[in-house]
């Protein structure tokens, strides 16, 4: 379907699943533009994400990082004694617009980058359990590792598209558009 046309501001919802088709967790976000990298949403504090095993609730104002063509997702956080890292990149189906719905399906793992600048690759041994338990096809398999290790890569090198000072511009559009509607 494409890239969205939203003005920013746009109520706009993000769906997680698993593969097929499990329920996983889902928010109401804010549109807030888009760029090279892709569309860009905001993730307003006190947010309720719901719909999987656990349900959050956002304790900072956040930006969602929904790159076009890209298994992948990229939340970027801001700094908060009980925020535990600044960047948590869900390896996804590439995201799909419906309207004003992105849906994609997790694929478990993820690389999560703390505000120390350490990073990880989390969930592997669900990844590895996944594989099995909801069959996933050898081709989504390589799309989700080829994916990882290119947000690995992409982050050791400190690659634009995944560095803090991208989402910036963005974290200040999210409290502009915030302003305005108070």
């Amino acid at each position: 379907m494409g890239r969205p046309r939203f003005d920013p501001g746009s109520p706009v919802r993000v769906q997680f699943t698993k593969w097929g088709g499990k329920r996983h967790h889902g928010a109401a976000l804010v549109y807030l533009g888009a760029d090279e990298h892709g569309d860009w949403l905001g993730d307003p504090v006190g947010n309720q994400w719901s719909g999987g095993p656990k349900s959050f609730v956002s304790i900072t104002d956040n930006v969602l990082l929904v790159p076009e063509g890209r298994g992948m997702t990229a939340m970027f956080y801001a700094a908060h004694r009980e925020q535990a890292f600044e960047l948590y990149v869900d390896i996804t189906t590439v995201p799909v617009w419906e309207g004003d719905v992105v849906t994609a399906v997790d694929l478990d793992l993820d690389v999560i980058r703390r505000f120390d600048g350490t990073w990880y690759v989390d969930d592997e041994d669900e990844f590895a359990e996944h594989r099995v338990t909801y069959a996933y096809p050898p081709e989504l398999v390589a799309a989700a590792e080829a994916s990882c290790a290119q947000v690995v890569d992409e982050i050791r090198s400190g690659t634009t598209v995944l560095a803090s000072a991208t989402a910036d511009p963005w974290k200040a559009t999210f409290r502009d558009l915030q302003l305005r509607a108070h």
